[in-house]
Formats: C-alpha cells, sequence, structure tokens
C-alpha cells in the first residue's frame, strides 16, 4: 500500500471490524463506550469492533457512532480514516471542563472555534490556520437545541494533549488568561483533521466537570454522576441533529479554495 487512499481503506476495517462502504453519510464520534452501547441498544443493531481499536455501531438508517478512545492522536486518526469513507457530516460528542463562572456541570458548548494547543493538528497545518467547525452543521445543532428549550454556551475550547493539569496554578492562569469558555483533548483536532480530509464536522461538548477549582475537579463519584443526569440527552441530541439534517438541514458543504 503506498497512497493514503489505500492505506484508509484498509485500516477502516482494521480499527472498526466494519468495511468503509458500511458507514452512513452521517457519523457520530465519541471516547465513551457506553456512548457506543446505548447507540446499539436504542437502534437495536450489532456492536461492531468490541475486539479493535475502535468499537461502533450503525442504525437502520445509516446513522453511524464510532468511539475512538481518548486524546488528540486517536481523534486525528479516525479523521483520517473516515477520508476513505467520505462522510456528509460528523459531529463528535464529547465532555469538556468549564473554564468559566458561566459554566455549570451539564451544560453544552457548541464551540466556535478552538485553539491548538494540543500539537497533533501541527502535523496537517501549520499553527496559523485555525481549527473551526463548519458553521452550517453547527447552525443546525444549535436549532435542535433551541427547539428543546435546552441552554448552551458558544466560545472558544482550548484542546491540550497534557490530562493531569489541574493542580498547576501557572497553566490555570494561562487558560484565564486566553479567556477560553471550556478545555478538552480532541476538538481542535478534529476541527483541524476534518479540513485536511474535506469532512465537515462540528462538536457538541458536555461540561463534565469545573477544573478550575479544587472542589470542581472531576472524580470517580462526580463522573458517574453526570453519566446518570446527562449522558442520555447528549446521545439524544447528537442522534436527533445527524438523523433530520438531512431532511431538514442546509447543506453544510463548503467551497473549496
Amino acid at each position: 500500500m503506498q497512497t493514503k487512499n489505500e492505506i484508509v481503506e484498509n485500516w477502516v476495517y482494521r480499527y472498526t471490524g466494519m468495511p468503509a462502504g458500511a458507514f452512513g453519510d452521517y457519523i457520530l464520534l465519541t471516547n465513551f463506550q457506553n456512548y457506543v452501547v446505548k447507540f446499539a441498544e436504542i437502534f437495536q443493531v450489532p456492536l461492531h469492533g468490541k475486539d479493535r481499536a475502535f468499537s461502533c455501531a450503525v442504525n437502520q438508517d445509516g446513522l453511524s457512532i464510532i468511539n475512538f478512545g481518548m486524546g488528540s492522536p486517536n481523534a486525528a486518526t479516525v479523521m483520517d480514516l473516515l477520508s476513505a469513507v467520505s462522510p456528509k457530516g460528523v459531529l463528535f460528542l464529547g465532555k469538556c471542563g468549564g473554564l468559566k463562572k458561566s459554566t455549570e456541570i451539564g451544560h453544552f458548548i457548541l464551540p466556535i472555534a478552538a485553539i491548538r494547543g494540543e500539537g497533533t493538528s501541527n502535523d496537517y497545518f501549520r499553527p496559523e490556520v485555525p481549527a473551526l467547525p463548519s458553521f452550517k452543521l453547527h447552525k443546525h445543532v444549535s436549532q435542535i437545541l433551541v427547539n428543546q428549550d435546552l441552554d448552551y454556551r458558544t466560545g472558544v475550547v482550548y484542546t491540550t494533549n497534557r490530562r493531569v493539569w489541574e493542580h498547576d496554578e501557572k497553566f490555570k492562569q494561562y487558560l484565564r488568561e486566553i479567556r477560553v469558555l471550556g478545555i478538552d483533548m480532541e476538538t481542535a483536532t478534529i476541527f483541524i483533521t476534518g479540513l485536511a480530509n474535506n469532512i465537515s464536522r462540528g462538536a457538541l461538548l458536555l461540561v463534565s466537570d469545573l477544573p478550575m477549582i479544587p472542589e470542581g475537579v472531576k472524580t470517580e463519584s462526580s463522573d458517574k454522576g453526570v453519566t446518570q443526569k446527562f449522558v442520555d440527552l447528549h446521545l439524544e441530541i447528537g442522534i436527533e441533529s445527524m438523523t433530520k439534517i438531512d431532511t431538514e438541514g442546509e447543506e453544510i458543504k463548503h467551497f473549496l479554495y
């Protein structure tokens, strides 16, 4: 195998246990296995790739979900592999830390951009290239949130490769200075690799912790509470958004330059 197309066409099955042609036009991404399990249970469909790096499921209408694991390298890998699928749209259902007093646990963030603090995206574009979602995809997700009378935030999030930082006051001061709304480990990478692979992409993030204060740092107990209270709704919004966008949403394909 010499070309990228040859590699990703082969590796989609290698990583997920499903061939590229089995995925639908719209794909949900997550880094939590319970999202994929819940999706499979909702639609009564098989869960694939349990013995692979990325587990996945596809419903009867072709809507697909993939758990790619944690971190920006995995996020870049799954977006590269999806270039073999050429989906019409990809929505990342991730969790993030809320960094502002206006963000509370259970809030949703629809990021207008992400700061590329993870480094992985530098292998795709120069650091000056902004990490942006596909506007019309986010516009559609926003309308779904409004229709359900759900409160959400928009703003810039920071994506980092560093998982354990909550003790580092210098880094926390840096986050305050750049005025970001949330922090995660994948969003900027997905936005940049989506651009690189000509894939329309977005992210709907669930605020799962408040890491700027000691009592807000995520724990085993607090994470279970977030899962019980908010994950079903998070997944429901993702499913509704990517199910209806083909019939109700605007065309989300961007011009090429």
